[in-house]
């Protein structure tokens, strides 16, 4: 037990560099990891949201009854800046319907769990980031399949039924399951919890590889296009959600973790509803891999940054 909780702090601490190094074995050398398939992306998020829900306990849910309006605040940023600037960006580049719908999913799932990691690195608001992920995902279900339906409506059909479906299957169930567990269980849970980096490292990986190696050579040729789009949508969502929190003249700590919290999305999420609910658009699963790949080299370079703001 010992090895595994030293091997999931390893994992955890270098996750950006796994990934990286994983998701460049995919795109250059895609035979050596075309046995993971894409068919076991949900069940591999699934395993991801079973994770967090282990982790979260009724304390968590505090801060958004103690403080609402910050709750709401970043909630309202969250669906608000990254949707339109997915369909900014999709336009701006004139990418292509699978492009175009795989960037707007990443733009409409809720907030990513890393991003608390990442706000506490950054010396942020951790309770508000816990809080603002919590809520935004157990909004999900409503919103991304709605959001998703008037951003991409005049470009390709959506199935908000089956989405919201979706979104309670891969998400909302595990995550739910996870926090009963915990609730009852805890003395077992809190030991299983330390190596649970270890476990959901593996899985996004798993997920980025698996999108990766199968669109190795499509991505060769769109590569630099997808890239640009998802680098842009990832700073611009950092750099507004600090702007707007700075409008409102929040404390420092509030305004890394609403920067955070905007810019991180759950793209395994994206991933997986670009699978399932869209089927025959291969590459829609393409940005929300490159999110995955991306969001993680750049919330290590921002906490670093955030990390030696002081409040003036």
């Amino acid at each position: 037990m010992k090895f595994l909780e030293k091997l999931s702090d390893f994992v955890g601490k270098y996750m950006a560099v796994i990934v990286v190094v994983v998701a460049a074995a995919a795109l250059f050398v895609p035979a050596a990891l075309i046995w993971i398939k894409t068919s076991w992306i949900t069940t591999l998020l699934m395993i991801v949201m079973f994770g967090m829900g282990l982790t979260l306990d009724p304390v968590d849910f505090a801060v958004v009854f103690k403080r609402p309006k910050d709750v709401i605040l970043g909630c309202l940023a969250q669906f608000t800046i990254m949707p339109l600037l997915a369909f900014a960006l999709g336009k701006a580049f004139a990418l292509d319907d699978a492009l175009l719908v795989g960037v707007i999913l990443v733009g409409t799932c809720p907030g990513g769990t890393s991003s608390n990691v990442i706000t506490y690195l950054s010396k942020g608001d951790v309770a508000l980031s816990v809080g603002m992920t919590s809520v935004s995902t157990l909004l999900a279900p409503l919103l991304t399949p709605a959001l998703t339906y008037l951003l991409l409506r005049q470009t390709v059909s959506v199935d908000m039924a089956a989405m919201f479906m979706s979104i309670v299957k891969v998400v909302i169930l595990p995550i739910a399951a996870g926090f009963v567990i915990n609730k009852f269980f805890s003395s077992t849970t809190q030991k299983a919890v330390k190596v649970l980096p270890l476990v959901s490292v593996t899985a996004i990986v798993m997920i980025v590889a698996a999108v990766v190696s199968a669109n190795s050579a499509k991505i060769m040729t769109t590569g630099v296009l997808v890239f640009s789009v998802v680098i842009l949508h990832n700073i611009l969502g950092y750099a507004l959600g600090y702007v707007i929190a700075a409008f409102l003249k929040v404390p420092l700590a509030k305004k890394k973790a609403i920067s955070i919290e905007v810019g991180m999305q759950n793209s395994g999420l994206a991933t997986s509803l670009a699978a399932t609910s869209f089927p025959s658009l291969a590459l829609a699963t393409v940005p929300g891999a490159v999110f995955s790949v991306w969001h993680n080299i750049s919330g290590a370079i921002l906490a670093n940054i955030y990390s030696q703001m002081k409040e003036k």
